[in-house]
């Protein structure tokens, strides 16, 4: 199947702005400077103040703010997967050394919150710990840029990449919103530092965190867009409850939430609050996974793993829950409606997809029969967040009760369940897979081994895996890539069974009409930093 990637850019400007049309026309009024703004965070807390440590958009919605990064999407054209602009450098650069160079200039004048400037040294030195960490230090996404050499700032105002291979995964790469300007001199005394602490070049300056309870900012004066940002400050509270959220709304306490809600929010507060309450909705890059611990038994047997996602009915789960949570469309291992995403036909082929329910669950208990696990219980851990981590799990549970499992699940807060993660500490998981930036040769990395991908817990090795994704990556023609996706998709869902993917997610951003100056786009992540934000009131 051929598909043009400028068809999908459409589409996918299309499903993310899908609800431009309830934006009144003064969105694109002067923005009015001033103001306190107050969001909200639907987590407990991040588990660590370091983006290019962590992968939650807790801590790069509280963060955000006070950083600055090298390259980043248009913050005027977010569900645009390729218009990328600069942030710290001076002009977006083409490549030289067929493809395998790439030489960014600086801006002159930059300054740290601290008052002291901010060089290319300093750009430099936060991208080598994010392609090469120090040892004990932890680069969550480092896989997404094994096309990276080297970096190096060869002088003030210059930073030159040289990457292994050419490759177009490379400026979405470069763009991740984790991918924060850290000091030079801190990393260097020490790179644990901005795990606890806070101190960038962006639009606002820090100035207090409350564990589990809020953070908050002030207007830097010396930003290097003297026209930005148009608020005062922020204070951004975290509230995991999604009930507590709606209220907040609903009262005035807070404008919004850059996560998403589900359809029932965004219809209880329209319903109440009329013309005083804006939604923007879209398609998101971003999606559960079950992932079961291979390394505990009985785990370790492909039946096991294989009747798991047998008895799951994707396709009217996908209908059902999309009515109570943020979740929509049944998808494989890329963002559905990509040109690498399987079709409909290819994933009713994989196991867990199968359209006849009755024969995969019956081919689920006879696995788990073969495998002696007839009477299989277990945890099922997940994290402390409504939508969708708690519909997702109490939906499979009932799913996996139809052949004879019987799991619970064990909620924990953000930083526990990061630990649990971390320490293979469960049996099986809600895990997730939430991008940055539609980048979907990159974005399947998450499937990779734990020893090629940090952030992936089903505690395997599987040499087949990494050659497949490789000869993916490195694929450059479109039509052969898709193939070789299809290889990598079936090796992962269905021959070794290492993850189940949930239906794919829906962005709803139901917020306060007096809030001007954001867009949505297909992920979380990206346009965080509020310096388009203004108020209308």
């Amino acid at each position: 199947m051929k598909v043009n990637p400028m068809s999908f850019r459409s589409a996918l400007l299309s499903m993310a702005l899908g609800a431009a049309m309830a934006l009144p026309a003064a969105a694109a009024d002067t923005p009015k400077r001033g103001g306190l703004f107050t969001y909200m965070i639907p987590a407990d807390s991040p588990p660590t103040l370091d983006a290019h440590r962590e992968t939650t958009y807790a801590t790069v919605h509280a963060t955000a703010p006070f950083y600055s990064v090298l390259i980043r999407i248009n913050p005027e054209n977010p569900s645009s997967p390729d218009d990328f602009v600069c942030d710290l450098c001076t002009e977006m650069p083409k490549p030289t050394d067929d493809g395998k160079t790439w030489t960014f200039k600086i801006r002159n004048g930059v300054k740290f919150h601290d008052g002291s400037p901010l060089t290319a040294a300093d750009v430099a030195k936060s991208w080598q710990e994010l392609v090469r960490p120090s040892p004990g230090v932890l680069s969550a996404r480092a896989p997404y840029f094994v096309m990276i050499d080297t970096v190096e700032a060869t002088d003030a105002t210059t930073v030159v990449f040289k990457l292994k291979f050419a490759t177009s995964a490379f400026l979405p790469a470069l763009g991740d919103p984790f991918a924060y300007i850290y000091k030079k001199e801190i990393l260097e005394r020490d790179p644990h530092w901005y795990e606890r602490n806070v101190m960038g070049s962006g639009p606002f300056r820090f100035t207090d965190f409350q564990i589990g309870q809020s953070i908050s900012g002030v207007r830097n004066p010396d930003y290097y867009r003297p026209d930005q940002p148009y608020l005062d400050g922020f204070t951004a509270i975290f509230t995991p409850k999604q009930a507590v959220e709606i209220d907040a709304i609903r009262a005035d306490r807070a404008a919004t939430e850059f996560r998403g809600m589900p359809p029932s929010a965004r219809d209880q507060l329209v319903k109440e609050l009329g013309d005083k309450i804006t939604v923007q909705t879209g398609a998101w890059n971003c999606v559960n996974i079950i992932t079961p611990n291979h390394g505990k038994k009985p785990f370790d047997d492909v039946r096991v793993r294989r009747a798991l996602a047998l008895a799951i009915d994707q396709w009217k789960g996908a209908v059902g829950l999309s009515k109570i949570a943020n979740v929509r469309t049944v998808g494989g291992v890329v963002f559905p409606g990509s040109p690498l995403a399987a079709t409909k036909e290819e994933l009713q082929q994989i196991v867990g997809y199968w359209p006849d329910i009755e024969k995969s669950r019956a081919e689920a208990r006879r696995l788990l029969k073969e495998a002696g696990a007839e009477n299989l219980t277990f945890e099922l851990m997940n994290r402390n967040v409504d939508q969708p981590y708690k519909f997702i799990a109490t939906w499979v549970i009932d799913e996996w009760a139809k052949v004879g499992i019987k799991a619970t699940q064990k909620v924990l807060p953000t930083g526990p369940f990061f630990d649990g993660l971390r320490t293979n500490a469960f049996d099986v998981t809600v895990d997730f897979n939430c991008q940055g930036l539609v980048n979907p040769a990159m974005d399947v990395g998450k499937l990779l081994p734990h020893s090629v991908y940090s952030e992936n817990y089903g505690n395997f090795e599987d040499q087949k895996d990494i050659d497949l994704y490789q000869a993916m990556l490195h694929e450059t023609d479109p039509a052969k890539q898709r193939l070789a996706m299809r290889a990598f998709e079936t090796h992962v869902l269905q021959t070794e069974a290492h993850a189940i993917i949930m239906p794919w997610w829906e962005r709803i951003l139901p917020s306060r009409t007096y809030m001007k100056g954001w867009k949505i786009s297909p992920s979380h992540y990206v346009n965080q930093d509020l310096a388009t934000v203004w108020l209308d009131k």
